[in-house]
């Protein structure tokens, strides 16, 4: 009989650890084009949102772009009863700092919190970015709508926002409006090392920067695809841990390239119609976007974009040269793929704030045998931990391809699978279905 039992609860916990959420979606179905459409337009119509342009109009510039941002989090929290903390974080930047700060200037940030239920002080971020520019990066006087650089990832955070705020979820969520981001990478900068001064523990960042273009300047047209960026390690490694890559592996193994695959599993299960790109970079070629500083920081982010920019309506004067119209107008963004984006980060980062933590210290062993052993350390003592799934894949994939879930354990053994030509990782699953983020080994077996 109790052998019985065994069995019955083992086959009831693969069940329910593998079922689909279908709150995720109602939360795909929720996010509006429209919604997006009237807060594009609205930032678009702020006539520059230049991190140095006016901070005194209520109608023009950065300053007036940045209260109708805290206005709107300030509704969302009033609608779902005060659920949001928002408030500004700044920082003062002087004259001279580099190249395209041309006169002192607060860069500021407005950081909507929503409040996780079971672990407050552990954050995924959804980032969006206030400022916009034209041809010269310094000037800052000149019409520069941004439509899609960045009022489009900026509206996808305060969605994001509209989303979510219905729903109460066990880690907490920021979504956070970016400045000086054009003049370098400062709110991004400010935040991360506000966050590192007061202690959060960041599962990841999600940096929406251009998601409305679906035309590409190489003339493809695409409304499905888009880019995860993502660095390989982070710059904070130590000298054992680059040490120890030379001979047990990890080149693409760092946290916030297991943060990108974890976005492209997610996709794929709830949006199968969408078609994301890992793309093995920090960010574009020699470009650089507002996840990096908190990789910098040694905290996992990437970096979400649409995948075929149009640089006619990138960082130009508003003109007509030749039959080509140049400028970020909001003609160029188109709403319906912005929604799809949107529906892509609001689906992780709820999945990501209703899953348990991430195993700690997985070790990995194995050598010339044919099983794999691996042996990790449970993050929490929560009830809700269903048990642990191991990950592996092969050497060349981008994505983790097999998987077993092997119950509440803290070490299993692989038989028959030689460690040699595969990596492994293990994640923390839920009785909810949701999983962890993988974790990668950082130790071995002997």
């Amino acid at each position: 009989m109790k052998k019985q039992l065994t069995l019955i609860t083992l086959l009831f916990s693969l069940t329910h650890y593998a079922q689909t959420d279908t709150k995720i979606y109602d939360i795909i179905d929720a996010v509006s084009a429209e919604n997006l459409k009237h807060d594009i337009t609205k930032l678009a119509n702020f006539g520059t949102r230049h991190t140095l342009s006016d901070t005194v109009s209520d109608s023009r510039g950065i300053g007036a772009a940045r209260r109708w941002i805290k206005s709107a989090f300030d509704k969302i929290s009033s609608d779902c009863k005060g659920c949001l903390e928002v408030f500004y974080q700044k920082n003062f930047i002087k004259q001279g700092t580099n190249s395209r700060i041309v006169h002192n200037v607060w860069v500021v940030n407005v950081v909507a919190i929503q409040r996780g239920t079971k672990y407050p002080d552990r954050y995924v971020i959804m980032s969006g970015d206030i400022d916009s520019r034209v041809s010269d990066p310094n000037n800052y006087t000149s019409d520069a709508p941004g439509a899609n650089d960045n009022a489009s990832g900026m509206a996808g955070t305060l969605e994001a926002a509209r989303v979510l705020s219905k729903y109460q979820f066990d880690s907490s969520i920021i979504y956070v409006g970016l400045s000086g981001e054009e003049q370098g990478l400062f709110g991004g900068k400010g935040l991360a090392e506000y966050a590192k001064s007061n202690n959060w523990e960041i599962i990841g960042v999600l940096n929406n920067d251009m998601i409305g273009n679906i035309e590409g300047v190489d003339g493809v047209i695409d409304n499905r695809t888009f880019r995860i960026f993502s660095e390989p390690i982070p710059p904070t490694e130590t000298e054992r841990e680059r040490n120890m890559r030379r001979f047990y592996g990890g080149e693409v193994d760092g946290i916030s390239r297991q943060l990108a695959r974890y976005i492209h599993k997610t996709t794929k299960h709830y949006m199968p119609e969408m078609n994301p790109m890992i793309i093995y970079r920090l960010d574009r070629f020699g470009r650089g976007g507002h996840h990096r500083p908190f990789n910098d920081m040694g905290f996992a982010g990437i970096r979400i974009m649409e995948a075929h920019e149009n640089y006619n309506r990138q960082h130009q004067d508003i003109r007509s040269e030749n039959g080509i119209q140049y400028g970020d107008v909001i003609e160029g963004v188109n709403f319906s793929y912005a929604e799809k984006l949107t529906a892509v980060n609001a689906i992780n980062l709820a999945s990501l704030a209703w899953a348990p933590p991430a195993p700690l210290n997985v070790h990995i062993g194995g050598i010339v045998e044919p099983s794999v052993k691996l042996k990790w350390s449970p993050p929490t003592e929560d009830e809700d931990i269903l048990g642990y799934k191991i990950y592996w894949r092969d050497t060349t994939s981008p994505t983790w391809d097999h998987s077993r879930f092997v119950g509440n354990v803290n070490e299993f053994k692989l038989e028959g699978i030689v460690i040699d030509n595969f990596l492994f990782g293990v994640a923390t699953v839920s009785k909810n279905g949701h999983e962890s983020i993988v974790t990668f080994p950082s130790g071995i077996l002997r």
